[in-house]
């Protein structure tokens, strides 16, 4: 088992580097990037000096007289020297491969930079946003098993009875509802929307959070997220349903099962004292993998409807404005966890069910 992790590490660095090779190659050809975004807000917006935050004399003088009489530059053209400082500063004056080389080494230091336009580190900007996607990703993957384990074990227990048909097909119409659309009509009906403003509508906490008891705190967090993790997780039931429940028919229609039936066990200590590890071996050694597509899957339309900023927001805004410290340094980041995830996932098969050797495969 040693060897195959050691194998996986070492396969991590290529795909790292190919995913960021790609991306990075892809932007080279995408127009307007951070220099033509800063251009165009310059010259819909006026003034060079209030846009473009310390400027500094540098820009003042790449401006020239003519400029300063009228204050407006946009309406004459930016002059080139101001350009050729903007991409100086951002580092778009070197080629394209010293430039990814650069940032490479700066991603492997874990340096991920400052943002192009918050004036903030990528670092704090991705932590500052994590409690969002931690609720949303955490409650939504625990909801999601604790429901979906227990169903789909009584499904496979009574498959074929009007039991298993309504529920299957009550997790099937759940499945096709878009996450959003479910938002909606929860704000509509629970958040002041057209009925009930039974649940807040914004954030996580209340105002006054901090003046709050322990208790009341914790009440004052459940009471925020309660419509948001119910539409994030609304979808989450199908699949996660219907694999418990075809890995416990699959592990009931086998042999030992037979044999422990006929020794006498009861039904329950059948289920549970022998299906039940072979069974859940797909379900809970996919955990990781599953959190972790949860937990960075933020959508942005669920946290925009309830007014939550979290990671989905940060990428989408991020990429809109090309802020490209803050795309490149998460996916770096996001990736590489995503792979490490995975060799985790392949360790959990195998602590589960020992039976499992990966290491016969090489």
């Amino acid at each position: 088992m040693g060897a195959y992790i050691l194998r996986r590490l070492l396969l991590v660095i290529p795909t790292l580097l190919g995913i960021m090779i790609v991306n990075f190659a892809l932007v080279q050809f995408v127009p307007g990037g951070p220099i033509e975004q800063i251009i165009a807000r310059m010259e819909g917006r006026g003034d060079v000096f209030e846009t473009i935050a310390g400027g500094g004399s540098e820009v003042e003088e790449a401006s020239g007289a003519g400029a300063a009489e009228s204050g407006y530059i946009g309406a004459r053209g930016l002059p080139p020297q101001f350009i050729a400082e903007l991409e100086r500063e951002f580092g778009f004056d070197k080629p394209p491969l010293e430039r990814f080389l650069t940032m490479m080494w700066n991603y492997v230091r874990f340096d991920f930079g400052d943002s192009y336009f918050r004036s903030e580190s990528v670092v704090s900007l991705v932590l500052d946003k994590l409690p969002v996607s931690i609720t949303l990703g955490l409650w939504s993957t625990l909801i999601a098993y604790a429901v979906s384990i227990p169903l789909g074990i009584r499904k496979a227990v009574r498959d074929g009875t009007p039991f298993d048909t309504w529920t299957s097909s009550a997790i099937i119409v759940a499945y096709a509802i878009p996450g959003f659309l479910f938002a909606v009509l929860l704000i509509v009906l629970f958040a002041g929307g057209s009925y009930w403003r039974v649940f807040p509508l914004r954030g996580l906490t209340s105002d006054d959070w901090e003046s709050l008891s322990v208790i009341g705190k914790v009440g004052d967090y459940l009471w925020h997220i309660t419509l948001p993790v119910i539409a994030t997780t609304i979808a989450s039931f199908a699949t996660l349903t219907l694999l418990t429940k075809n890995s416990f028919l699959d592990e009931i229609r086998k042999q030992y099962v037979v044999t422990a039936r006929a020794k006498g066990l009861s039904e329950r200590s059948v289920l549970y004292g022998h299906v039940f590890r072979n069974a859940m071996l797909i379900v809970i050694a996919g955990f990781p993998g599953l959190f972790i597509g949860v937990f960075f899957g933020s959508s942005l339309i669920i946290e925009t409807l309830f007014s939550l900023d979290g990671l989905g927001r940060l990428g989408f805004e991020a990429v809109v404005a090309r802020d490209y410290p803050i795309v490149f340094g998460t996916l770096f980041a996001f990736s590489l966890l995503g792979l490490i995830v995975g060799i985790v996932s392949d360790i959990t098969y195998v602590l589960i069910d020992p039976r499992i050797d990966f290491e016969s495969r090489g």
